[in-house]
Parts: structure tokens; sequence; C-alpha cells
């Protein structure tokens, strides 16, 4: 794909504090792509600076090979879409989305067309004349995305539009998200701090904390391959231990030695080590690789969350099969499920 943006050296100071501390992104022609992170850690001041609603303090912005920083905002090929739709209340649906056309005094015919094929892609076809303040807050939303998406901007920038929904309704508004940028086939960039509408929605996830970047992959790669503890905890439920690599393939944890996928570390290396639940099984005790307490079982729907209490910690297990409490039970594990991190700070 063709790269489109790239931010070189993004800092952004606020009243003495750094927010953003060097950041280095490269964004590619019809990508969707999501900063994801907690509250705080810089991702929609990344997203602001892009839209021209702030400047850095220092670095370039570059936009299809072209430094914008100097460029104000609506001359930039980038609309927005707020998590509050700013949606215009005394005016109904056709004329809230043609608001941008009728701006640039484009003539009636071409804007009818315009509008009335941006209401079959967010799926308000018949809607034209309904009054935005009668409207649901989904249908408020695809408004807000219709009326940014009318004046065929290259990018779209997206600062937590689902906030706002229930969780029903935010999860099929993922779905239309996804769908809606295949069809119109432009970049979107997505701010959110919800894991789980990262790893629906993205084809790249961009995690940040405090101001960096911790790492960038897809949703895959974030999820399975963490590159340290905070994106491993921040991602998916974890259990999280600190040990030692042995040797090539071998690592040492909870005074045990495991076989594991991993090398090219250091003879007895500090390593943080990741086991998702879903990738611990419950087992016999006689078949287990470690061995412990059921402390607690809850049924979740699809599976079993069960916590088991081993003489160093407890481990989170998500399964098919119920143990009941206070059974003594193995926990078993392959060397692929054992994933390997450089300790921070070693």
């Amino acid at each position: 794909m063709r790269q489109l943006i790239e931010f070189k050296n993004i800092v952004k100071e606020f009243n003495g504090t750094l927010v953003l501390k060097g950041i280095n992104l490269v964004i590619h022609e019809n990508e969707f792509v999501t900063l994801l992170g907690p509250s705080g850690c810089g991702k929609t001041t990344l997203l602001r600076i892009l839209g021209g609603f702030l400047s850095q303090t220092e670095g370039e912005v570059i936009f299809d090979g072209i430094e914008i920083s100097n460029v104000p905002p609506y001359k930039r090929e980038i609309n927005t879409v707020f998590q509050r739709y700013a949606l215009f209340p005394h005016m109904n649906v056709f004329d809230n989305i043609a608001f941008g056309l009728n701006i640039k005094k484009q003539d009636k015919n071409t804007i009818k067309q315009k509008v009335t094929r941006m209401l079959k892609l967010v799926g308000l076809e018949g809607y034209e004349d309904r009054p935005v303040t009668l409207m649901s807050g989904g249908q408020q939303q695809r408004v807000a995305i219709a009326r940014a998406l009318v004046n065929e901007p290259m990018v779209l920038l997206l600062d937590e539009p689902l906030g706002a929904l229930d969780l029903k309704l935010r999860k099929e508004m993922q779905h239309e998200l996804k769908k809606i940028q295949q069809e119109v086939g432009i970049t979107f960039i997505y701010v959110t701090h919800d894991q789980e509408e990262a790893l629906t929605m993205s084809d790249t996830i961009v995690v940040m904390n405090n101001g960096e970047i911790q790492q960038i992959g897809t949703p895959t790669d974030i999820y399975n391959e963490p590159e340290n503890r905070f994106v491993a905890d921040f991602i998916g439920e974890s259990n999280l231990m600190e040990g030692n690599m042995v040797a090539d393939y071998r690592v040492r944890f909870d005074d045990h030695e495991f076989e594991c996928i991993d090398s090219g570390f250091s003879d007895m290396a500090p390593v943080d080590i990741v086991l998702r639940p879903e990738d611990i099984d419950i087992v016999p005790v006689e078949m287990g690789k470690l061995r412990g307490i059921v402390q607690s079982s809850l049924f979740k729907g699809v599976h079993f969350e069960i916590v088991v209490e081993t003489p160093y910690r407890e481990f989170i297990i998500h399964t098919t099969d119920n143990a009941a409490i206070g059974q003594e039970v193995g926990l078993h594990f392959f060397p692929e499920d054992i994933h390997i991190m450089y300790r921070i700070g070693y």
C-alpha cells in the first residue's frame, strides 16, 4: 500500500508536561488504523494534530508527500467524526449531510446524488426528511459519518465515536464501520481505549501509553505477540509472571523449568512471561505442569472463567470444562503457549 501519512518525531507539550514524546508513525492508503491506549496516553492529541486542531511543539506531519503543519484544518483532505456528533438540531437528515457540499456551493443535482449515495451507504434510505433530534444515538452516529464522508476526504478521523452508545449497538456499529471503510476505500484513523473495538475493526493497531508508542502491529500480532508487559496486560486478559531464560528454548518461573519456543536471550536473562487464559487447560493433577486449588468458577456464556491458586500466584483460565471450588487440579500448557518478553529496565 502507498504511504499516505507520516508523523516524524512529534512532540507535544502542555504547560511543561510532555504529552507526546517523539512519535514516529507511518499510515498507508486505505488502511484502518486504531490508536489504542488508556485515557491520557496522547492518542486524541495525535489525532487532533493530524486534523489541524492542535499544533505540535516539535516534529513534522507529512500528508501525501507534503508537510502540512501550517495548513489550516479546512484545507486538509481530512474530516473528523467526534464522540458528540455535533449535528445541527434545526436541520433534517438530508440538510445535515449536505451541509459541507452547500458550503462548497455545489449544484443541487450533485448534492442530491451524493447525499442519496451516503444515505444508502450508512443504511438510512428514506430518512432524508427526519429531524435528527428524533433519531436514536446509532442513527445520529450514522448521519455524522455520512456528513463526514460526503465531502470525499482522503482520511476520516474518528475520535471514540461509539462511546455514547449502549453495548449491543456499539458492537453492531463496529462491524458497520469496518464495512463502510471497505466500501468507500479510504483511510480511517480511529481512537479508542476499548481493546475489543480495536481488535474487531483494525488492520493495524498502534498501542500507546504515556505519550509513547508501545507496539504497532496487526490485531493478531498485538494479541499473540505482545512486545512488553504493558501491551500484554492492556490487550486481553493475561497471566503475567517474572522469570529467567535458562537457555534457548528453556524458561524458568515459579520454581519450575519449562520448554518454550523462544531463543536469542542471554543465559538467565530476566524476562516477563505471558500465558493467556484460553491457552491453559485444567487436567488431572498428575498430568499438570503446575498444580493448584480452584478458588472460583464463573460461567461467562461461551466459557467458564476459573481462578486456580498455586503456591506462587493465581492463574485465570478460560475453559469449556467446569471445575469444583476447592478441587485440586493440574494446569497444562504447550511450549508455544508461553510468550517471552524482555523485562523493561533490564
